[in-house]
């Protein structure tokens, strides 16, 4: 499958007064797993609609290999998309659902049920061809519908929150499909999702965004290391916006000190503890501060237990700390 850049050019999408997107700019070269990240309503979905030809952008262009594929049909742009509930058609058998496209384009029988089967090989389903929807797990429904968005031989594939409908331990699995597909195809996976450790696990690429906008785009340990917002930070989580006289500063909850020797600089008290694995989370509250977490490990913390009330004083390197541009 051929690879492609994509490039959104000023893209903005209007819904009466309402801005769903708002005059974004990006290029994703091509073969790349992006993952567009962040709350419901702040125009991801909305996006990756206009990418697909779902909806008609309001003003600006999709560029697919330098074409300008704004206005086409969907089936003419090189993109195929995935939808978050699946799609199947229930009468259909799981090979007639994954060639369905290509009996649309007139493709004999014999043909188009050969690179079905190529697809479900691919997704290994196989075993499961003359299966009806019905009589599948989620996670086979998935790979299901991801056989037959690829049998169009897109350049970019769009996947619409494509794990949000499976139990969280099928949802880690189908992940490392996800990643194994692409690597193996090689094409472009841009992939709505709201859910950071996915987001994290999986993409090349994370565009962040926020009200309508791209609030911060990079790579994801780029992102997540040094986030440009309080929004980025606070939405990634593991970070903490704190207030300085030149300017808030975000520092990782990990990087975080207690302190009792009454030097730390700032002060306040426990408001909760989570146990997190081997880690334990200490909220707390500072004066004048959002509240602030230090995530210690449990050793430390049984040393010198901390509960809701008792006051707390937190420290940390500057070396750690990163200042915010807003």
């Amino acid at each position: 499958m051929q690879t492609a850049d994509l490039e959104l050019v000023n893209l903005t999408k209007r819904y009466g007064e309402t801005v769903a997107v708002d005059r974004i700019d990006r290029r994703i070269p091509g073969g790349t797993y992006v993952c567009l990240l962040g709350p419901s309503g702040c125009g991801k979905s909305s996006t990756l609609r206009m990418i697909a030809g779902h909806e008609i952008a309001s003003e600006g262009a999709i560029l697919l290999d330098k074409r300008d594929v704004t206005y086409l049909a969907p089936a003419k742009r090189g993109t195929a998309m995935m939808f978050q509930n699946y799609a199947l058609f229930p009468h259909l058998s799981v090979v007639d659902n994954v060639a369905f496209s290509l009996k649309m384009k007139g493709v004999a029988q014999d043909a188009r049920r050969s690179q079905a089967g190529e697809m479900l090989e691919l997704v290994d389903m196989t075993a499961f061809a003359d299966r009806m929807p019905a009589q599948l797990s989620g996670g086979q429904q998935q790979r299901v519908a991801l056989a037959r968005a690829l049998i169009t031989r897109p350049q970019v594939l769009l996947l619409d929150e494509p794990l949000s409908a499976l139990d969280p331990f099928l949802r880690v699995r189908m992940r490392a499909e996800l990643r194994r597909l692409q690597r193996e195809l090689g094409i472009t996976f841009l992939h709505v999702t709201h859910g950071q450790d996915e987001a994290l696990a999986l993409a090349d690429e994370i565009i962040v965004m926020n009200a309508a906008r791209i609030e911060q785009a990079g790579p994801p340990r780029d992102v997540y290391n040094a986030p440009r917002t309080a929004f980025v930070a606070r939405f990634l989580g593991g970070h903490n916006v704190i207030t300085q006289p030149g300017g808030d500063i975000t520092v990782r909850s990990d990087e975080i000190r207690l302190d009792d020797s009454g030097a730390a600089r700032l002060s306040g008290q426990v408001t909760g503890v989570e146990f997190q694995g081997m880690h334990v989370a200490i909220s707390a509250q500072m004066p004048g501060q959002s509240d602030i977490t230090a995530l210690v490990p449990e050793a430390r913390y049984f040393a010198a237990p901390k509960q809701p009330g008792d006051a707390i004083g937190i420290d940390w390197d500057d070396a750690s700390a990163h200042r915010l541009d807003a």
